[in-house]
């Protein structure tokens, strides 16, 4: 029984030593499978949007044991509708198009299979936007009796700073799958541009700098390491 149980422990502790996997690689590799993140806020949404991404986000780390430098990636176009202003105020739809690059470093807590990390990201993000608002508004349809609408674009532009924490999990020496959430700072130079769809095509212009927290709950995906140290 005592060789029996001293042999399991010996087991365990050669699969947690087996499990110290990143520190022996220079590089990884990754790519987010899903994600589910706030987008921000385009003219006077109504609500808050989340939208769920697919392969969207790649990810490029420099390695030193327990320490890690980041480079990030996202581009993503989707479809959108909103209420703009308020439920009966403006219908908005068209197309959005995120881009974002990010850099900064990553702390790993331990080497084993599960390993628990934080990291901070810098960098830059541009938004845009382009539809067309229809009048919403069901007294001032019914009084007109003419559906008002304009073609609309709003870009935004800035830096953003997103702390985040994660888990990975290593099946395998060179292969871990991960699990994070961040809450990222985006200040931005905001653009919008409305043109009337009517004979006149009058054109107004808003420019402003606008700060926004958005909270992006999760991004499941996986990292290959490669350039073993040994």
């Amino acid at each position: 029984m005592r060789k029996t149980l001293l042999s399991f422990i010996l087991l365990f502790f050669a699969t947690i030593t087996f499990a110290q996997r990143n520190g022996d690689f220079n590089y990884s590799l990754g790519v987010s499978r899903y994600s589910y993140m706030q987008m921000p806020k385009i003219f006077n949404q109504a609500e808050d949007v989340y939208l769920s991404t697919n392969f969207s986000s790649y990810l490029l780390k420099f390695n030193d044991n327990l320490f890690s430098y980041r480079l990030n990636g996202s581009y993503f176009t989707r479809n959108l509708e909103f209420n703009n202003n308020c439920d009966n105020c403006e219908f908005i739809a068209g197309e959005v198009k995120d881009l974002s690059f990010k850099m900064g470093f990553e702390k790993n807590f331990n080497y084993n299979i599960i390993q628990p990390y934080i990291a901070l990201d810098l960098g830059y993000r541009s938004n845009r936007f382009e539809g067309t608002a229809m009048d919403n508004n069901p007294a001032r349809l019914a009084a007109n009796q003419v559906q008002t609408s304009s073609s609309v674009i709003s870009t935004k532009e800035g830096i953003t700073l997103s702390p985040v924490f994660g888990i990975k999990v290593n099946p395998i020496k060179q292969v871990s799958v991960f699990v994070e959430s961040n809450l990222e700072l985006f200040y931005s130079y905001e653009r919008q541009e409305r043109v009337t769809q009517d004979a006149e095509n009058t054109r107004n212009i808003s420019k402003f700098n606008k700060t926004q927290y958005l909270i992006n709950p999760i991004s499941v995906g996986v990292q290959i390491h490669f350039g073993n140290k040994n």
